[in-house]
C-alpha cells in the first residue's frame, strides 16, 4: 500500500498564511443545539487560529501523524468552503512528546505567543491530568481526542468545574465496561491481564474486574501482569499468564508494545491456549497494519473508532477520501482530530463567536454527525457520548490485515459512567 504523507514544505504551507484548499466534501449530516440560545452569526474577526499538540517523536510517533492527517483534512474541507463563520482557519502542530511539562508548555505557547483560539490533542492520560488546571488560566476551550483517563472529565469538568475541557473520543469506559459486557457471554469464569505499568493500564483492568464481577457473578481474576512503558520483551509477561491457565485473557497494551506482545505470545502457542482474549484497542489502525496477516484469528478487538462502523454513506464516505487524500485508513485519533475541528466550526458559528465562554455554552448539548456516528456533548462533565463496536478478528481479502467479524455494539448510554460519578446508579450496570 502506497504510504502518502507530509512533507515539512507541505505543512509548514497547510498551517501558515497560505489559505487551504481542497475538493473534498464536508463532514455532512446534522448537528443540533439548545434552542433559542443564539442569534445569527455575526461578522467575526479571523482567521480561526488551532492549536494541535500530539506524540510526533518516539516509538509513538506514528499516532501524531495520524492526528495531523485528520485535522489537516477537515481543515482543507472547511478551507474550501468559506472557513468558520467566513474566516479561513490556521493550524499549528507541536509535538507534545509524552511529558506533561510539555503538554502544558505547548498548551501556554499556543495561547500567549501564538493566539490560537482553541486547543485540540493529547495522547497521554497523565498529560491531559496534568494540564488541565492549566486550562482555566489559559482559558481557552481545549478539545482531547486521545487522552482517555475518566478522571480528565468526572474529576476537573465535573467536580471541579473547568468548563473548557471537552472530550470527543472514547474513554476508559469502552476499555472497562463495555469489554465487561462482552465477556459475560463468554464460558470464561478465571481471567488475567498483562497490560500497561501505569495510570491507564490500572484503571482499565479495575473497571473490567468490578463491571465483570457484578454482571457474572463467581468470576475470578488469577494473574496479574504489568509491563512498563517501553516494553519489548514480554516473555516473562507471557510465561505469568500460561502459568496462571485463565481461561481469558484481558490486554490493554496498544501501539507498538501490543503488536510486540501478539507477535510473542503467538510464538509461545499462547493463544492455542487461552481461547478468549480481549483488546480493547486491538483494533487500532496502527495496530492492525502493523499484525497484517500475523494478527490471530477470533481475538475480540474494539478501539475509539473503527473504519468499517457505522456501516453508512457519511463514514463510508468519509472513509474513501481519507484513503485517497492520504494512501492509509483512518486511525481512530484521525477520526477524532477531523470531527474536533468540525464541531469548534459548528459551536462557533452557532454561538456567533469565538469568545470562549460562547462557545463552551455552544458545545455543552451539542448533537453532532460525524464519521463515527452520533455525537453528544454531555453537559455535565463535557465527555462526548458515542457508539463504537466490538468483534473478533478474521480475513478479508480485500484488506492486508485482518478486519472485524461478529460485530457487537453495546450502547454507550449503557456502560459509561453518570453523573454524579460516585453512589448508587452511577456505574454499569444500570437498572
Amino acid at each position: 500500500m502506497e504510504k502518502k504523507g507530509l512533507n515539512r514544505r507541505q505543512f509548514l504551507k497547510l498551517t501558515g498564511a497560505v489559505p487551504l484548499v481542497a475538493a473534498a466534501g464536508s463532514i455532512g449530516g446534522g448537528l443540533v443545539f439548545p434552542k433559542g440560545l443564539w442569534a445569527a452569526t455575526p461578522k467575526i474577526k479571523g482567521p480561526i487560529r488551532i492549536g494541535y499538540q500530539a506524540v510526533l517523536s518516539g516509538t509513538l510517533a506514528g499516532y501524531g501523524e495520524f492526528h495531523k492527517m485528520g485535522a489537516v483534512m477537515a481543515i482543507e474541507e472547511i478551507n474550501a468552503k468559506g472557513g468558520i463563520a467566513g474566516q479561513k482557519v490556521e493550524m499549528e502542530f507541536r509535538d507534545s512528546t509524552l511529558k506533561p511539562d510539555d503538554a502544558i508548555k505547548n498548551a501556554r505557547y499556543f495561547v500567549d505567543s501564538w493566539g490560537a483560539d482553541f486547543l485540540c490533542g493529547i495522547d497521554s492520560s497523565g498529560q491531559a491530568l496534568a494540564l488541565a488546571p492549566v486550562m482555566s488560566q489559559l482559558d481557552r476551550p481545549l478539545m482531547v481526542t486521545h487522552a482517555a483517563t475518566e478522571k480528565l472529565t468526572e474529576e476537573f469538568v465535573f467536580r471541579k468545574g473547568i468548563k473548557q475541557i471537552f472530550r470527543n473520543c472514547m474513554p476508559t469506559y469502552n476499555d472497562g465496561n463495555a469489554a465487561a459486557f462482552i465477556a459475560k457471554d463468554f464460558p470464561a469464569v478465571k481471567w488475567a491481564t498483562v497490560s500497561p505499568k501505569y495510570e491507564y493500564g490500572f484503571t482499565c483492568w479495575k473497571m473490567f474486574q468490578e463491571t465483570l464481577t457484578k454482571l457474572k457473578p463467581g468470576v475470578s481474576f488469577t494473574a496479574e501482569s504489568w509491563a512498563p512503558f517501553g516494553t519489548t520483551d514480554f516473555r516473562s509477561h507471557i510465561n505469568t499468564i500460561l502459568d496462571a491457565k485463565p481461561d481469558g485473557l484481558y490486554s490493554t497494551e496498544w501501539a507498538g508494545e501490543l503488536i510486540s506482545f501478539l507477535k510473542q505470545a503467538k510464538e509461545a502457542g499462547l493463544f492455542d491456549k487461552v481461547k478468549y482474549v480481549m483488546l480493547p484497542v486491538g483494533a487500532a489502525m496502527d495496530v492492525l497494519e502493523g499484525m497484517g496477516k500475523d494478527m490471530p484469528d477470533n481475538i475480540w478487538i474494539s478501539a475509539r473508532y473503527y473504519f468499517q462502523y457505522p456501516n453508512n454513506k457519511e463514514n463510508n464516505g468519509w472513509v474513501a477520501r481519507f484513503h485517497k487524500r492520504w494512501g492509509h485508513y483512518p486511525a481512530y485519533v484521525s477520526e477524532t482530530a477531523y470531527s474536533a475541528i468540525h464541531a469548534y466550526k459548528a459551536a462557533v458559528e452557532k454561538a456567533g463567536s469565538k469568545d470562549t465562554k460562547a462557545v463552551v455554552a455552544a458545545l455543552e448539548g451539542m448533537a453532532m454527525n460525524s464519521p463515527a456516528g452520533h455525537r453528544v456533548f454531555r453537559k455535565e462533565d463535557h465527555q462526548a457520548i458515542y457508539d463504537v463496536p466490538w468483534g473478533k478478528t478474521k480475513s478479508d481479502p480485500k484488506y492486508p490485515f485482518k478486519v472485524m467479524g461478529n460485530m457487537r455494539v453495546i450502547p454507550a448510554k449503557e456502560y459509561f459512567n453518570r453523573p454524579p460519578f460516585e453512589g448508587p446508579g452511577t456505574t454499569p450496570p444500570f437498572k
